[in-house]
């Protein structure tokens, strides 16, 4: 594959910034924004660039040993920092300690950046490179560490040993410890046009209206908007769902985890408010909804609630029991004008 082969892979927002943060210097990067602008695909092409063989100052070649290495994920140079359940579900080797735990299962994958995979990060670190090229510890979603995760990060950071580099991507990066934050150098995601997002989802495969669809449901987020289009959820739905919770109506949720069903409330939540201040809705269209009209101190109530349930949306409760509830909670808010 040509250098202008692998970066096509990009997208084109992705790749301006990646051309900028390349003329760089610096030990330790944050890539900070929310959800669905790329922070992980930023950070990988990053750290591909810095061990690549052949790079250039608009990134990989794709071509090289090192590169290879990346796309079969064997690179002995690169050391992948995240929860083990993200880890699993991306493709990347969890250590033989972890994966025989969880084989035995001795224990389930962890949601979090445990303890013992930084203790191996920091002795990574302190390794000699592999390869010749430097080392690169990437870390996401960073805010998945615990307090005592980031404190050994942090050492780490203060006192890098060797020729490594640090990249950690965020989609929470305020609850970043300060400290970490004041020893990277901050970069914050670039958003998109509606135009580039609607575009590049259409090079993903999505015909025109359904990406201009789903970009207004994720809010301008394309990363959001292609995980919506492959969540197996009829985008239709979307529609129907103001309607949906204001009648109770649970079957429009079919397929739909705790955490969309919160996340989609939010937004018609955030809706309501902008239209009782005479704003625009930003994820659904004012036809969708309707004639519903709930007062601030009402809507403000049950934003503090869908807050308090993200919370505990990844128990194990009884996923059913919990749409019903969370349904029922909407229902109430959205007729208490009537």
């Amino acid at each position: 594959m040509t250098e202008s082969g692998i970066n096509n892979h990009l997208a084109p927002w992705i790749q301006t910034q990646l051309h900028t943060l390349l003329g760089q210097r610096g030990h330790a990067w944050l890539l900070q924004g929310p959800s669905g602008l790329g922070q992980y695909a930023l950070a990988l092409a990053l750290a591909r660039t810095w061990l690549c063989e052949r790079a250039s100052p608009h990134g990989a070649c794709g071509e090289c040993g090192s590169c290879h290495a990346i796309d079969v994920r064997t690179h002995a140079d690169l050391c992948m920092l995240m929860p083990e359940t993200t880890m699993m579900e991306m493709g990347w080797p969890l250590s033989e300690k972890a994966q025989g735990e969880i084989d035995d299962k001795k224990r389930k994958p962890s949601k979090e950046i445990r303890v013992d995979a930084m203790r191996d990060a920091v002795e990574f670190a302190q390794r000699t490179s592999a390869r010749g090229r430097g080392k690169v510890v990437l870390v996401f979603p960073a805010e998945n560490m615990n307090t005592v995760t980031a404190n050994a990060l942090l050492k780490t950071l203060e006192e890098p040993a060797g020729d490594v580099r640090f990249v950690l991507a965020s989609e929470s990066a305020h609850q970043l410890l300060p400290t970490i934050r004041s020893r990277c150098i901050g970069h914050t995601m670039v958003w998109p046009s509606t135009e580039e997002g609607a575009q590049w989802l259409q090079t993903q495969g999505m015909d025109a209206g359904r990406a201009q669809f789903l970009l207004r449901a994720t809010g301008g987020r394309p990363a959001d908007a292609l995980l919506f289009a492959e969540s197996g959820r009829d985008p239709m739905a979307w529609a129907a769902f103001p309607r949906a919770m204001a009648h109770g109506d649970v079957t429009v949720l079919k397929d739909w985890t705790a955490a969309q069903i919160i996340d989609a409330q939010h937004k018609l939540c955030h809706d309501l408010m902008a239209k009782f201040c005479g704003a625009p809705p930003r994820f659904f269209e004012s036809k969708d909804l309707g004639t519903l009209h709930v007062t601030m101190p009402v809507l403000s109530k049950w934003s503090k609630a869908l807050s308090n349930a993200m919370k505990t949306m990844d128990h194990p409760f009884n996923a059913g029991l919990m749409a019903e509830a969370l349904v029922g909670q909407a229902q109430s808010a959205l007729n208490s004008g009537h």
